[in-house]
């Protein structure tokens, strides 16, 4: 095993471009997604007011929006038609329409009506626009009410109590400020590094078929499939597990991610995680021998990893056969043991079935090594 480590240190050595390149493809995944949500979550999202009544009341509520820090007023607007063709552009994600005679119905105590539109092509901006302008507009019926309820006669605190009987609290757990950079960057980054390992993994066991060098690959493993697999991945196996730690030492570090855990379970789920996506590729190529095929199929499965760890859609929404599928992905498991680990502060005890599974992956080196080598022994026989 050690002298296949060896021989592939030097064909790294004389041939480095590829580790290279993927190094810099896994740094620039980091830099860029750490750019791009260090404010936490999108600010100063483009919305619109159709102003129909050009009231003092009307014109608070773009100065309250105006002030709030999820989004900024683009534009006022006096017909629906312009808000809609500027909405289609892609130029706001949200407006307000407010009708003629509003202030008028208010101070007749009658219960006018906004619209708000919000463009749900955009998820991420329409979901928050959408926020934004629902609360205020919630925020604005209640004042409206307190200040009708005032020249009534009530009083504050019972005001207080018509406006709002119940009072809602709410705690997020894990995540307590909504940041899609904690969200995207503790999930994504690990996964991408463990892609880049299992595909250049894949990669370097395809090359030895392409170069048709099994038979001196073999030798130096002493005929045995396994060692020469784990042989040529070891090197691939500390670089990109390191890669992963450095990765969580600057997130859980410097980028302040909250890690409620002990760092070093962490670090062993990392390193678990590297090591079962390269089985997953050892498993891939043993069992395909033409290398372009076995390649796509790689690249196949560790694109699913992201869908099916229940990253971008729980899985436990998923139909059932999906459900069950989404355990041959050790991403799946790594994200359930991280969750655990970083924003509960579990132990060993809770996240144990996770690094079990994330073991199990290496009997799919056994298979691999299996398959590579009984065809290894038949071109031996020929």
């Amino acid at each position: 095993m050690w002298r296949v480590a060896n021989r592939e240190l030097r064909r790294i050595w004389h041939s480095p471009r590829y580790l290279v390149i993927l190094t810099l493809a896994a740094v620039f995944s980091v830099v860029f997604f750490a750019t791009m949500t260090q404010e936490g979550q999108p600010q100063k999202l483009n919305v619109a007011v159709v102003d129909l009544d050009h009231s003092y009341l009307s014109r608070r509520l773009c100065h309250e929006l105006e002030a709030t820090q999820g989004v900024t007023v683009a534009a006022v607007y006096d017909n629906h038609t312009e808000a809609r063709r500027a909405m289609q552009r892609g130029e706001i994600f949200a407006f307000y329409e407010i009708p003629a005679g509003t202030y008028n119905e208010l101070l007749q105590f009658h219960a006018p009506r906004f619209s708000l539109y919000t463009n749900q092509s955009y998820l991420l901006a329409g979901s928050l626009s959408y926020r934004q302008l629902a609360t205020m507009g919630k925020l604005a019926a209640g004042a409206v009410q307190r200040e009708v309820l005032r020249k009534k006669g009530y009083k504050d605190d019972a005001i207080m109590g018509i406006i709002q009987p119940v009072a809602l609290e709410t705690h997020p757990v894990g995540n307590d400020k909504g940041s899609y950079c904690i969200y995207l960057m503790t999930t994504l980054i690990p996964g991408i590094i463990a892609l880049i390992a299992l595909l250049h993994t894949a990669y370097v066991i395809g090359r030895e078929r392409q170069e048709r060098t099994v038979k001196s690959w073999m030798r130096k493993a002493g005929g045995d499939a396994l060692k020469a697999m784990w042989g040529k991945a070891l090197p691939y196996t500390v670089y990109y597990s390191m890669l992963l730690l450095l990765a969580n030492f600057i997130m859980y570090g410097p980028m302040g991610m909250p890690l409620e855990g002990s760092w070093l379970l962490l670090a062993l789920h990392s390193v678990l995680l590297i090591m079962a996506g390269q089985s997953a590729a050892m498993f891939l190529m043993g069992c395909v021998p033409d290398p372009s095929v076995a390649m796509s199929l790689t690249s196949a499965y560790a694109t699913l990893s992201f869908t099916m760890c229940g990253f971008s859609f729980p899985v436990d929404a998923m139909p059932l056969p999906m459900q069950a599928f989404s355990l041959v992905f050790p991403l799946r498991h790594y994200f359930l043991a991280m969750r655990d680990i970083a924003f509960f502060g579990n132990g060993f005890d809770i996240c144990w079935p996770q690094t079990a599974l994330l073991v199990a992956f290496w009997l799919l080196s056994l298979i691999g090594a299996a398959m590579l080598n009984r065809q290894y022994e038949r071109r031996e026989a020929c």
